[in-house]
């Protein structure tokens, strides 16, 4: 058994035990680094509440650890997929995760936490069918854009088609209710049909149509309202309805510059609700101080920006589905995380989505390593590491 790598600037050649593992080095470096992270911060985040429910103060940092091992685990199997075979199991993948959004309502299937009803219980893992919907969505939206080509930069119809699929996810996602996974679902997509150059006004006109139903939406909700209201003066309420975000900022605000150091976080300790889940940008600010949440908010845009640029890539090889892959990761990436951390400032309301690799759960951590696998596969396929490619698919 014998590894032998090879390095440029930008990419890396590993050979292993017969495998010729091409690997855009300062993606995967960037994604190990804020796994990483997240790993450290959820193990000091959640040993409060690990001691209280198990008696055991590393129960969700061992869990953690598990579900990004089987995150790194799948997602090597996806790396080995060429991208050809992903962009033909996109229509598949899809009706997959419509039927799987659909179970989520029979009873004994569905599992509800905090009046929310987003998990399929799967033994002692329990799958949030929302992120299985944004990656397939966005698999199955670059196979459409490489189908239907310029029809759907001309053709209103050939737009509206997945703009359809999209309002029947939503309505789904709505009723569980996702209202912060419906927004980035939405927003991803006609992302991804910005960037291939739909026509302005059509574009223009479904986002004011969009805009608009999802503003009734939230404001019709009193639970919505509430959590709107709640977020432009969390201090007239602080022990009600303004009490997570409260905490979260004193959080910042204990944290000043430099942190209180690792561990030394006092809001974890029963204060700041979900503070190893959707608020963990907060214990970084806490424990690290505002030079580390910028140090996050950076690893985070050298992230989207690296798959930005292998997207780029891409289009100029011709390989439009891996190019409009990554780039649909990439928004996805960069909206859930600066809605993330807009929650955590006081900047947006509270939306119940997590900081992807970092906050604690199974299903977005193992999803998320899975769709930077394909994007990694796109990187692999260009053809600077000398695999031919055909016009708007992957390796021959």
């Amino acid at each position: 058994m014998s590894a032998i790598a090879t390095a440029t600037a930008n990419q890396m050649e590993l050979n292993f035990m017969g495998f010729n593992l091409r690997i855009d080095w300062p993606l995967l470096l960037l994604v190990l680094t804020i796994v990483t992270l997240g790993l450290v911060m959820i193990s000091s985040a959640s040993v409060g509440v690990s001691e209280r429910l198990s008696g055991d103060p590393t129960h969700y940092f061992m869990r953690q650890l598990i579900y990004v091992a089987a995150g790194l685990g799948f997602g090597f199997v996806t790396w080995t997929i060429p991208t050809k075979v992903v962009s033909q199991l996109g229509p598949l993948l899809l009706l997959i995760a419509a039927l799987a959004l659909t179970l989520i309502f029979i009873p004994g299937i569905g599992k509800t936490v905090n009046g929310s009803t987003r998990w399929i219980a799967m033994g002692p893992i329990n799958l949030q069918v929302s992120e299985v919907v944004k990656l397939a969505f966005i698999i199955y939206l670059a196979e459409y854009l490489v189908r239907r080509g310029e029809m759907v930069r001309e053709s209103i119809h050939c737009f509206l088609k997945p703009m359809l699929l999209v309002a029947g996810f939503s309505i789904l996602l709505l009723l569980e209710p996702d209202f912060g996974a419906t927004v980035v679902l939405f927003t991803t997509v006609m992302g991804m049909f910005f960037l291939y150059g739909v026509r302005l006004w059509i574009f223009a006109g479904m986002v004011a149509i969009a805009g608009s139903g999802l503003a009734i939406l939230a404001i019709s909700s009193p639970y919505r309202m509430e959590r709107l209201t709640a977020f432009l003066n969390p201090w007239a309420d602080p022990f009600n309805s303004g009490f997570q975000l409260t905490q979260a900022l004193i959080a910042f605000g204990r944290g000043e510059w430099f942190g209180v150091g690792l561990g030394g976080s006092v809001q974890k300790l029963f204060y700041l609700p979900e503070a190893h889940t959707d608020f963990v940008y907060s214990v970084v600010a806490e424990e690290l101080g505002m030079l580390g949440a910028g140090v996050v908010v950076l690893l985070f845009a050298l992230l989207v920006g690296r798959i930005f640029l292998i997207g780029q890539r891409a289009e100029r090889n011709g390989m439009i589905f891996g190019a409009y892959l990554s780039y649909g990761v990439a928004i996805w990436i960069a909206l859930q995380a600066f809605i993330n951390m807009g929650v955590n400032m006081g900047l947006l309301p509270t939306k119940g989505l997590t900081l992807p690799l970092m906050s604690y759960g199974g299903s977005s951590v193992i999803v998320m390593l899975v769709a930077l696998a394909l994007v990694l596969r796109v990187a692999s396929e260009l053809p600077q590491y000398g695999v031919s490619v055909s016009k708007g698919g992957g390796a021959k």
